[in-house]
């Protein structure tokens, strides 16, 4: 199966937060499991570190990288048909890191890794 993690879902399991059930360890660590991470991800982390909103995150913004392909994680690369289908999508919600991991799981026809219910609003398949 593949599944794409949201910023969130990675920085907690790169952090080994608490707040990343059990269950979710275990879908990230399921041998037939291969595990995606959006390059927006890097963007919101380290956008979100520069203007203080997310201070502990620095250490992980510094080698992004280094930390997904250590996990055996795959990049996936933004492309502009994931830009343009998260760009359009209905709605409010107007986070463009949420928008852009919508267009990306969209596209890919791949469900999200997320605790966050905003993108069942948007038809995006979410696992937690």
């Amino acid at each position: 199966m593949r599944i794409l993690c949201d910023t969130h879902t990675l920085a907690w399991w790169l952090l080994d937060d608490r707040r990343l059930s059990q269950t979710m360890r275990a879908l990230i660590i399921e041998p037939g499991n291969q595990v995606l991470v959006s390059a927006v991800s890097a963007f919101e982390m380290a956008t979100k570190f520069r203007i203080g909103k997310w201070p502990d995150i620095g250490n992980l913004v510094g080698r992004f990288e280094e930390a997904v392909a250590s996990e055996n994680f795959e990049i996936l690369p933004l492309s502009p048909s994931h830009a343009i289908r998260g760009g359009l999508l209905d709605g409010a919600h107007c986070d463009p890191f949420d928008r852009l991991l919508a267009g990306q799981s969209l596209v890919e026809g791949i469900p999200l890794v997320t605790s966050d219910a905003a993108f069942k609003a948007w038809g995006v398949e979410t696992v937690w």
